[in-house]
């Protein structure tokens, strides 16, 4: 934890910027882009996407790498219900330290950083998932045949939570080195922890393999990074 710690003070403190900033700017073409976003997510899970049956059931574990090994031996479903709790708990805390010492305009600002950049982070993943179509734990347990003819077991990677806390938590640290609101570096590490806390039960719950999550915490931090670093700014 101390690394990740004296990581994010660096990140949150170096190079600063002016006292004052212009807030980001709203505009109609956030709307359109958030409902692109959403509206591209969905067509996976409408279509029944990958397609087809998995290329096996049960698949061999000895093709898997030795990390991914640990995803195989824990398949709980309260460590399931905790991740999706806990990521909810990251952006909801994301979204309220962002109010913190932000005038008006800056609210509205970071809640059309955040809408963007957790809707391109979750369309992303959605079809990222569809192109890698890399099978779920379940599908190397004896418990593959029941799971076969579902869709989702070949939707592994990346893991959409991972990517999703990743996203709210980097997002954050971007505006609010950005604006130097108020506690920042704390709020910095307990979001990250949080988030790598949302990773490790992902895979305690047999949803996902330890690459999953890492495929998915990178692409998030990658985009959220992108939507507070390229959106517009300005009166």
């Amino acid at each position: 934890m101390r690394p990740l710690a004296v990581a994010i003070t660096l990140l949150t403190v170096a190079a600063r910027p002016a006292a004052t900033q212009d807030p980001y700017r709203v505009a109609w073409w956030d709307a359109a882009s958030v409902l692109a976003a959403g509206g591209l997510s969905l067509i996976p899970e409408v279509a029944g996407l990958p397609p087809g049956a998995p290329p096996c059931a049960p698949c061999d574990p000895a093709s898997l790498s030795g990390i991914d090994h640990a995803a195989l031996h824990t398949f709980s479903g309260p460590a399931g219900t905790a991740s999706t709790l806990l990521l909810a708990g990251v952006i909801g805390f994301s979204g309220l330290a962002s109010l913190e010492g932000a005038s008006p305009a800056q609210v509205r600002g970071h809640a059309a950083v955040y809408a963007n950049g957790l809707a391109w982070t979750l369309a992303a993943s959605q079809w990222l998932k569809v192109l890698a179509h890399r099978s779920r734990p379940v599908l190397y347990t004896a418990d593959a045949p029941g799971a076969a003819s579902d869709p989702d077991s070949r939707r592994s990677f990346p893991s959409t939570h991972a990517a999703l806390a990743f996203a709210a938590s980097t997002a954050y640290v971007v505006m609010a080195r950005r604006e130097r609101l108020p506690h920042r570096t704390r709020n910095a590490v307990l979001l990250y922890a949080a988030s790598l806390g949302v990773a490790t039960l992902r895979v305690s719950a047999g949803q996902h393999f330890p690459t999953d999550v890492a495929g998915g915490a990178a692409l998030g931090a990658t985009l959220g990074w992108l939507a507070a670093r390229v959106h517009p700014t300005g009166p």
